[in-house]
């Protein structure tokens, strides 16, 4: 399968299996496993899924070693904030059965209609993140479901730049302007 290099150097695979809406473990887990015997090497989870921990015992099941499985996941809006997002990366790590992650992304942006200080929450959930990747917890950071204003404030004024924009797009939702 083909890979993109990330503005950091680290190359990821360009398809991967996405988990959401498998909510049942074993149904999880066979789905892992059927799509890394089939030559899948990335696989993208979220904590809001809960399916973190079938997918870390899929890649434990599947016999190839850690390094060769590019596992992303995603810190929910819930969990946003400096210190939140301190431990709900542990608890990620934890469900997953490993001591880094190849990408973690902001699920979503704190925004002004949830949260007062939404600006705050999401400036310190970068922060928190940037400090793991700097610690070598996290191999790439990014971010997910940011619209073109959102994605700026990150950016623009943070010293590590969101090596991803995770958005949806299909033939109902082209997102042309987060595209570009």
């Amino acid at each position: 399968m083909t890979s993109l290099t990330l503005n950091n150097g680290i190359s990821m695979p360009q398809q991967g299996l996405g988990v959401f809406q498998i909510p049942d473990a074993a149904e999880c887990r066979q789905s892992v496993l059927s799509a890394l015997e089939t030559g899948y090497r990335l696989i993208d989870t979220a904590a809001c899924y809960g399916n973190e921990r079938a997918v870390g015992e899929a890649v434990k099941r599947s016999g190839l070693p850690r390094e060769a499985v590019f596992l992303t996941s995603k810190v929910w809006i819930q969990d946003a904030g400096y210190e939140k997002t301190l431990a709900s990366f542990e608890k990620t790590l934890d469900n997953l059965g490993t001591d880094y992650l190849d990408l973690y992304l902001i699920h979503w942006p704190a925004a002004a209609n949830q949260f007062d200080d939404w600006e705050a929450i999401n400036r310190d959930t970068w922060r928190a993140m940037t400090e793991l990747y700097q610690a070598g917890k996290i191999r790439a950071i990014g971010v997910s479901n940011f619209g073109p204003d959102r994605y700026l404030d990150i950016q623009h004024f943070s010293e590590v730049k969101p090596a991803v924009n995770q958005i949806e797009t299909h033939v109902f939702q082209q997102q042309k302007v987060a595209r570009e």
